[in-house]
Parts: C-alpha cells; sequence; structure tokens
C-alpha cells in the first residue's frame, strides 16, 4: 500500500492556453485519480505580469479591488488589483491597466502607448492607505520610459519633450515600501534596450524602434538629471518599456525599493515557503520548459526552493526542450512533458485541461513504483 504523501502543486500559467490556478487543479485532479490518499497543496504562481493577481488571490487573505484607470490607449477601463484583508499591502499587476493583452494586435502603437493607467493604481492604493506594495511590471504594452506612470503619480514627466520635474510627485511614496517584480535584465537604451528587444511585439517597426530609442535617451536625460542618479544601464531598466527606469529614477523617493525576480515576490505573496516546509514532493511547470528556463522562470526557481529544502520537485512543460531538462537536472529536478503524442502548438492548447490532467496521473502512477 502506498504510503501518503503530502504534494505541493505549484506551477506558472500555460501562456495562451491556461492560468496558473487551472493548470494546478488540473494537475491535482488527474494525481487524485492515482493517489487519493494524498494530501494536495495548491500554490499557483506567476512572475510578475499578466496572471499574477490570479495566482495570489488564490492563496487567499486578500480582497479585489477596482479603479478606473486610462489603458495604454488613454481609454477608460476598470483596472483589478488586490488589497491584503488587514488594509496594509496591495499586489498590482501592470497588465491589467498598461498590457498587451488590453490593445486589439491592429491597435498595437509603441509609440503613443503610455503607463499612465499604472500610476493611477498606484494612485488608487494609495488613497486606500496601503504602504507596501509589490508591482508587477510584465506584459506591458508600452515604451514611454514610464512617463505616463509619473504623471499620474504627481511629477512633469513627457517622452517626446524630454522633460522631467519630480517636484510634484506624490509625497505619501515616502511611507511607501515599494518591491516591483521583474524578470528581464536589459538595460533602457541600445541593441538589448526597451525598444530594441520589445518594440517590435508592441507594434514597433524599425523606424519606430530608432526614434524610440532617440526619445527614450534624450527623456533619460532629463529624468536622471531630476533624480540626481544614472540608472539607465541597471539591469531591468529597460522592463516594461522603460517603467522599470522611471521607477528607479525615483527609488530614493519610497521607503524602500528594489527589483526582484517576479517568481521570488510570488512566492512570498502565496506563503510558498509554508507550504513547502510540510511536503514531501513539489510538482511544478510551465507552457516550455527550454532554453530560457536556466535565465530564472518560474520552475527553476521553484526547484531551486525544492532543492534548498530537500524536497523532489518535478516540472511539468507543455513542451520539453533538451536545454530545459539540462537547466532542471544541474539541480535535481526532473522535466516531463505533457503532450503525448506528435502535435502542433495550436492542437496542444485545444486540447485545454484534459492532458495536464492525464499528466498528474501518471507522475502520481510513477511515484506509487517507489513506495
Amino acid at each position: 500500500m502506498a504510503r501518503a504523501r503530502t504534494v505541493l502543486i505549484a506551477p506558472d500559467s500555460f501562456k495562451g492556453s491556461l492560468t496558473s490556478v487551472e493548470v494546478a487543479r488540473a494537475l491535482a485532479v488527474g494525481w487524485a485519480r492515482a493517489r487519493p490518499d494524498d494530501a494536495v497543496l495548491l500554490c499557483p504562481l506567476a512572475d510578475g505580469g499578466e496572471g499574477t493577481l490570479e495566482a495570489v488571490a488564490a492563496a487567499g487573505g486578500w480582497l479585489w479591488q477596482e479603479a478606473v484607470v486610462a489603458d495604454p490607449l488613454d481609454r477608460p477601463i476598470r483596472a483589478r488589483w488586490l488589497r491584503s484583508k488587514d488594509g496594509n499591502r496591495a499586489v498590482i499587476e501592470m497588465a491589467a491597466s498598461s498590457g498587451l493583452s488590453l490593445v486589439a494586435a491592429g491597435e498595437r502603437d509603441a509609440v503613443a502607448a503610455s503607463s499612465a493607467g499604472t500610476g493611477d493604481v498606484i494612485r488608487a492604493a494609495l488613497e486606500a492607505g496601503v504602504r507596501s506594495m509589490v508591482l508587477g511590471i510584465g506584459g506591458s504594452a508600452t515604451t514611454d520610459g514610464g512617463a505616463g506612470l509619473l504623471r499620474s503619480l504627481g511629477a512633469a514627466a513627457d517622452r517626446d519633450a524630454a522633460h522631467a520635474d519630480l517636484g510634484g510627485l506624490d509625497p505619501r511614496l515616502e511611507e511607501v515600501t515599494m518591491s516591483v517584480a521583474c524578470d528581464v535584465s536589459n538595460p533602457l537604451l541600445g541593441p538589448s534596450g526597451a525598444a530594441a528587444i520589445y518594440g517590435p511585439q508592441k507594434g514597433a517597426g524599425p523606424a519606430d524602434i530608432a526614434e524610440l530609442d532617440r526619445r527614450l535617451a534624450a527623456f533619460a536625460d532629463a529624468l536622471e538629471a531630476a533624480g540626481g542618479t544614472r540608472v539607465r544601464d541597471v539591469p531591468g531598466a529597460g522592463a516594461a518599456g522603460g517603467v522599470g527606469f522611471a521607477l528607479l529614477a525615483i527609488g530614493g523617493r519610497f521607503a524602500s525599493f528594489g527589483l526582484r525576480p517576479g517568481v521570488d515576490l510570488v512566492m512570498e505573496a502565496t506563503d510558498f515557503a509554508a507550504r513547502l516546509s510540510t511536503s514531501d514532493l513539489v510538482v511544478t511547470g510551465e507552457g516550455r520548459i527550454d532554453a530560457q528556463t536556466a535565465f530564472g522562470k518560474t520552475a527553476l526557481g521553484v526547484a531551486r526552493r525544492a532543492a534548498a529544502a530537500g524536497v523532489p520537485c518535478i516540472a511539468v512543460g507543455g513542451g520539453v526542450e533538451p536545454e530545459g531538462i539540462e537547466a532542471l537536472a544541474r539541480i535535481g529536478a526532473v522535466a516531463v512533458p505533457v503532450v503525448e503524442r506528435p502535435q502542433s502548438v495550436e492542437a496542444a492548447i485545444a486540447g485545454g485541461a484534459a492532458p495536464l490532467e492525464r499528466c498528474g496521473e501518471r507522475i502520481a502512477r510513477l511515484v506509487s513504483l517507489g513506495d
């Protein structure tokens, strides 16, 4: 008879297919078919981009809030954010207010899109009395250097006019602990910068990229002069079209400030460590386990935590490639593909949750072989 185990299921989303909450539930359903006596703990995760709010909310202890803000093209929308039940903390997702998913493919405009809506949400949290914030800046539609966000917080900032004056910045920021979930290390400018690397997916052509880089450089001169610090080359400055840069430039205005890996911040917000401490096995996963996994994606972050705690870890992926397998193997984790036969990405997505359920069941049966 198999001995009962406590299994922690802590995946990221399978982007374009299932949220991390749906992935976790599907794996748990399959696991229960094979090992109904195990205790299964669900801890859906995210990396600071789209889906972060849902992952954090699933952990409990949070209340949904709404704010009327400007979307990337200055249209009014209702953006959700999370406030802790004690009222002291907030989780804000840039994708919910200034995200690429809010703009139809034919409307994408990397030159015009603004980050003002994200600043609107931060201001709403300030007005609610929140003084500890986690801000995920993944999935943005913008390349404005964070000028829109700064304007929403009271500063005079204009990327196109290369102007910045921080004199009107909201003084309440001095009471705020701000942790920014940032999973990229790009500088603001140049061939590895915000415009060159991320501009094309936001609607920028080659001429737009050159012009955006020029405008960002001029705005950087103005904002760094206003803030008294050079931050354009700090890793992460190019995140979210330069929102990382703007936040770094005013970092000294917060009670405390830091850019940190998104998965680490989400794990903290979801009490991952407490769940891990009671677990015998961890199952994580994401849409693709590939060469990018080695650069700090969710599956690797979870596997590292599990290894440090001495807990075995299995990572499931919609697609699994040798580089991803190797990256996880180096820290003792095993990668397992969800796919059951050769098929296109579109066909895999169309399969929905059922393949994940079957994958969860297969893994559970393999675990039983060792009992």
